[in-house]
């Protein structure tokens, strides 16, 4: 990474150990820097409602990650700016979450953060304070490819702690003005380079929790925040029935469920039961066996493309597909079926696909791009 005379670049500072190495390293290399931090959620908002802690710490996005930001910055000696973005979070991340669990899908909302806010809010900031570029902590890299003339997206080296999965919808102007620099480091090393900068966060444990969600109990959440709103939960309950239809009982609502689940069906069962298919319109959820739960197609909308244009209609590649964060890529067939649309077609049958979770397709290393499970 080599230094440019007057380019400031504005650190996105979450108060982690991550964001505030990168700022320590970049202000080490001598780059102009501001910390930005996007405050996104009011922890105290639901507290108070039923199933809802009082006080909420230690989640991404608190206040104690503000406190952190704040505090690294003046260590390193560089402006900082908190950016108040909590009505659009709420109109562009939360919200959506809402409609997608009370619609039977189980959506992704720091895919959702990312794609719709986070960088475009902090390029958009970058830019009215001066700075040409963004660097986060995500342990990502990115690279422009003058033979196809695009920004390419790429898998890090410590692949324990790939997020690119959570990153293909970064256009190629974003990808143009950001800077990844963990991307050729480990986790360890990263906090050996805090700790030897003096910061105090070094040592902070990283942060596993959806930031509105107190211990990911989604239930509890739709019903505060539905209470909150005025608005009362939608009467999706319904029936439980076999793959040939046979009704073995009956549940409280489809935004109880997502496919893949075992626990909390409410049936005995001489082999364990699992959810297969939520069924908005008829409310209908429907169980079966580990085996039921495999499948070899999927169906992706809303896509962004990142090493390549796109797939026309009819084209086909083939590629790596990951269905989930933890999951591991496994190949399949990519083809084109329609205006934003694509179908795939995996060579072995993969667990659990889901509705409304991201299919992000890669080649070896690159991130071709991704979109959302219908």
């Amino acid at each position: 990474m080599s230094q440019q005379t007057n380019d400031t670049i504005a650190v996105a500072m979450s108060g982690g150990v991550d964001s505030s190495a990168v700022a320590a390293l970049l202000r080490a290399q001598g780059y102009t820097l501001v910390g930005l931090t996007l405050q996104l959620w009011n922890q105290r908002r639901l507290a108070g409602h039923e199933g809802m802690p009082e006080a909420v710490q230690g989640r991404c996005c608190s206040i104690d990650d503000v406190y952190d930001a704040r505090r690294v910055a003046e260590q390193l000696d560089i402006p900082y700016y908190l950016v108040n973005q909590q009505d659009r979070f709420e109109a562009e991340v939360v919200k959506p979450f809402v409609s997608e669990y009370l619609a039977g899908r189980t959506p992704i909302p720091c895919t959702l953060c990312n794609n719709h806010l986070k960088f475009d809010q902090l390029l958009t900031t970058a830019r009215q304070i001066g700075a040409s570029r963004i660097a986060t902590g995500h342990y990502a890299r990115n690279h422009f490819d003058e033979s196809r003339n695009r920004w390419i997206l790429s898998r890090p080296a410590d692949r324990s702690k790939d997020q690119t999965y959570f990153l293909f919808g970064l256009t190629q102007e974003q990808l143009s003005r950001t800077l990844f620099p963990l991307g050729e480091m480990n986790k360890p090393a990263v906090r050996v380079m805090a700790s030897e900068a003096g910061l105090d966060v070094a040592a902070k444990p990283d942060s596993q929790e959806i930031c509105f969600i107190p211990g990911g109990d989604y239930n509890t959440f739709l019903k505060a925040y539905l209470d909150e709103q005025g608005e009362p939960l939608p009467d999706s309950s319904g029936e439980l029935v076999t793959t040939t239809g046979e009704v073995l009982g009956h549940h409280n609502g489809i935004h109880s469920f997502t496919v893949g689940q075992r626990k909390g069906l409410g049936l005995t069962s001489v082999d364990p039961l699992y959810v297969l298919n939520i069924h908005p319109d008829s409310h209908q959820v429907t169980v079966g066996s580990d085996a039921d739960l495999m499948s070899r197609d999927l169906t992706a909308d809303r896509l962004n493309w990142i090493s390549t244009p796109g797939l026309a209609s009819g084209e086909s590649i083939r590629v790596e597909i990951k269905i989930r964060h933890r999951h591991t890529p496994a190949p399949a067939t990519l083809t084109g079926t329609g205006t934003d649309l694509v179908h795939a077609t995996f060579d072995d049958p993969q667990r659990a696909i889901t509705p409304g979770q991201s299919a992000v397709f890669y080649q070896q290393d690159e991130v071709v791009g991704g979109g959302w499970i219908k």
